[in-house]
């Protein structure tokens, strides 16, 4: 008797079509969370906003917050500057819906590790 192996291994054609399954799936997950980066940028912005009204200026914004005066006119300038902000990343024409700013307190929370932005 002759023994078959039921598994046989994949074609090149094969490999080639999971290879190119696995890299669009990794591109979309980039995709995805570039667009969460954009509304979370969007809304550490309003916050940030916020921030200044409530602190009066944007140096004591700055101390309380413990991001440097640039930063915070960085933010500023996306939340006035809307979509055409000179800092956002492609896809600068969508709309992002954000919510209401948080108070001061959580903004500095969300404000710890400040991010930076990456054009791609």
């Amino acid at each position: 008797m002759t023994s078959q192996t039921p598994e046989k291994s994949p074609s090149r054609k094969q490999r080639l079509q999971e290879k190119q399954r696995r890299q669009l799936a990794v591109v979309d997950t980039i995709d995805k969370a570039e667009a969460k980066l954009r509304k979370a940028e969007a809304e550490l912005a309003e916050a940030v906003a916020e921030a200044v009204e409530v602190f009066g200026s944007e140096q004591s914004a700055s101390e309380e917050l413990g991001l440097s005066v640039e930063a915070i006119r960085g933010f500023l300038s996306l939340v006035e500057g809307g979509a055409g902000g000179a800092e956002e990343p492609d896809g600068a024409g969508e709309t992002v819906e954000t919510e209401p700013a948080r108070s001061p307190a959580k903004a500095k929370a969300e404000a710890e590790p400040k991010p930076e932005l990456v054009a791609v």
